[in-house]
């Protein structure tokens, strides 16, 4: 199983990078929109861990664009978002977010959202 970690602060992306290795995850890492879309462009995950709040192209317009490719259709997202307020959530759903964590987020929820979402989609 194949995850996209994509987030502009280093150290969530270390740590999440951490986590799912520790997982048994191969993982593939971008710091920003742009690095996704490119990643994005030569990979298929099968997850994508995805923070909204990025410099360049933000993570709604991620998700957007994952659900235009016929390629990943069964990539599941998942929102890291400091966003908490309930139309950001909301439109997390609407572009096609799996799920919707806020920020700070328990490893342990993380994980179990991950398992669940991928033996879903298999």
């Amino acid at each position: 199983m194949k995850v996209l970690i994509v987030d502009d602060e280093p150290n969530i992306l270390m740590s999440l990078d951490f986590l799912m290795r520790k997982e048994g995850y191969d993982v593939l890492v971008a710091r920003n929109g742009k690095e996704a879309l490119e990643s994005l462009e030569n990979n298929e995950p099968d997850m994508v861990l995805l923070d909204i709040m990025m410099p360049d192209v933000d993570g709604y317009e991620i998700c957007q664009y994952i659900r235009k490719q016929e390629n990943l259709q069964n990539c599941k997202v998942i929102f890291l978002s400091a966003k908490t307020k309930e139309t950001d959530i909301q439109r997390g759903y609407e572009v096609g977010a799996d799920f919707y964590l806020t920020k700070p987020f328990s490893n342990k929820n993380l994980i179990g959202k991950v398992k669940e979402l991928l033996s879903n989609g298999q």
